[in-house]
């Protein structure tokens, strides 16, 4: 069966808007990403994601995992572990083949606040 995918609108609006800050994600003491080239996505009234390439992403300190979900309104996330002294499990979700509406967070990953410090500038 069929997924059912929506479109953004006015019910459940989101946004995707470049970004110049100058944004790091830190695992502890370890820097795992540093980007001035992130993309802000603002979904309905959840609190924005800062979308990271993932080509400015340490690729030493993080492990695909076999962990997917689905979002109607992007798509399949699948998510990443950072490796360390404690692994954090899942701490970063990615859209490999988003959905038309938010095409642009392909190529890009985003980190849940409650695993990392995120620190935007």
């Amino acid at each position: 069966m069929a997924r059912e995918q929506k479109i953004p609108g006015p019910d459940h609006p989101i946004t995707v808007t470049p970004s110049t800050n100058h944004i790091v994600v830190r695992a502890g003491n370890r820097v795992v990403a540093d980007t001035t080239r992130s993309l802000t996505l603002q979904e309905s009234t959840y609190p924005a994601a800062h979308y990271i390439p993932l080509e400015d992403v340490d690729q030493t300190a993080i492990k695909r995992t076999d962990t997917s979900t689905y979002c109607p309104y992007k798509g399949d996330a699948s998510y990443y572990t950072i490796t360390g002294d404690q692994d954090l499990t899942d701490a970063i979700w990615t859209y490999e083949q988003p959905y038309p509406s938010v095409k642009e967070i392909a190529g890009h990953v985003a980190f849940y606040p409650n695993k990392v410090t995120i620190t935007v500038e």
